[in-house]
């Protein structure tokens, strides 16, 4: 039988997000995770559902929760405050407070499916089930969001010109005064690994994995950027900035890299994984922000916590997992005060994401891309992503 993890992100100082997607007939029971997330300091974790053996099971953990309210709830949910009201009484308020949820991510990605059906019931839905939390007493201690692909963006560089997609703005501006009045925060999925994928001739590996590397300098603001998920992030500051929103709260509820792929997936290898992965660690362990933002921390949740044997698509998407199904690592973790085993030629460390992708017929052919990860099993999105900025660094390199 092979040997569990005993310790991977002890000692780093800070704590730990990760997505635990279970999408796979062949994961250790919820009951078998406790003690290995606990064992592995992560400190909390995102799930797509609200399954309720693993929230019975991290009872009285100390883990903190984001549970996930599928898409496919979202037209019930916003026509039928009732069916808000069961669902929160059936899947929050009944694990509450052994079991420490903080905050309901509603739908997912769902403004980028280009459907005005769902997109119509999102903002609602949301307020279905903050109204439900605010009926029972517990919208102090549980918030409601709802994650966003980059794809969102029409404009991201330079960063500083950062602009949501035109078609998008009324809906984004609705949902953004939604969440300033209850102050959850505005979530963002980032995989710096499509842009890759998508030009790995032009955009420089050491960019998109936090190497040493000559970086961008944007035009406009004159900041230094030395590594492609900050340029990201900051375009989308500059987003919320445009529609003055300046100070709502940003956070990254997925990234991560692949450690296995497709002959036509490049860069899906465990040594990049090992590098993106513990090179982004190092940056959460330092508690700061991005370059336009320094001072907030990020909150970023990496994705996954195991690979998930039945995702659909190419090889690389059930492969993002920091585990195998059998608990031991995926690929060596080069941090200091990591125990791990697991296949290595590379002396840095790493982690991972889910992925579902569906193509956006509006963007670009170049730039960033973003995915989907939820159980929905749509095809592939790509995000009008950063076009200039690989632009930029074929000029640079």
């Amino acid at each position: 039988m092979a040997s569990p993890v005993l310790l991977f992100f002890t000692g780093l100082g800070t704590s730990l997000g990760i997505n635990y997607g279970q999408i796979a007939n062949n994961l250790p029971s919820p009951d078998e995770v406790v003690p290995l997330v606990k064992s592995m300091g992560v400190t909390k974790l995102k799930l797509y559902d609200a399954d309720s053996r693993v929230l019975r099971s991290f009872a009285n953990s100390g883990i903190e929760f984001i549970i996930g309210l599928g898409n496919e709830y979202l037209s019930k949910m916003a026509s039928d405050p009732k069916q808000a009201l069961d669902w929160v009484k059936q899947n929050v308020q009944c694990h509450l407070p052994a079991t420490k949820i903080t905050c309901i991510s509603v739908g997912n990605e769902v403004l980028t499916f280009n459907d005005s059906t769902i997109s119509d019931c999102l903002l609602p839905a949301m307020e279905s089930v903050h109204t439900a939390l605010v009926s029972l007493g517990l919208d102090k201690q549980v918030n409601v969001t709802t994650a966003h692909s980059l794809a969102i963006l029409e404009t991201s560089y330079p960063p500083s010109s950062g602009a949501f997609r035109r078609d998008l703005v009324p809906r984004v501006k609705q949902i953004l005064d939604f969440q300033m009045s209850i102050g959850s925060p505005f979530m963002i999925n980032a995989y710096p690994y499509f842009a890759y994928k998508a030009n790995p001739k032009q955009v420089q590996l050491d960019f998109v994995l936090f190497q040493p590397n000559q970086g961008i300098v944007d035009p406009v603001t004159n900041i230094h950027y030395d590594n492609m998920l900050f340029a990201q992030i900051d375009a989308v500051y500059s987003a919320l900035d445009a529609l003055n929103f300046k100070h709502i709260r940003l956070q990254i509820s997925e990234t991560g890299w692949p450690s296995r792929g497709d002959a036509d997936e490049a860069g899906a290898t465990p040594e990049n994984a090992k590098k993106y992965n513990e090179n982004l660690i190092k940056l959460i362990s330092q508690k700061k922000g991005s370059p336009m933002r320094p001072a907030c921390d990020l909150n970023i949740y990496v994705f996954a916590l195991f690979n998930e044997n039945l995702k659909p698509g190419p090889t690389s998407e059930r492969n993002y997992g920091l585990l195998k199904p059998d608990k031991t690592p995926s690929y060596q973790l080069g941090i200091a005060g990591v125990a791990s085993k697991g296949n290595s030629t590379s002396n840095v460390g790493g982690l991972s994401p889910p992925v579902q992708v569906a193509y956006n017929s509006s963007s670009s052919d170049d730039g960033y891309m973003s995915i989907t990860s939820g159980v929905a099993k749509e095809s592939k999105m790509v995000g009008s992503m950063m076009l200039l900025l690989c632009v930029i660094l074929v000029q640079l390199y």
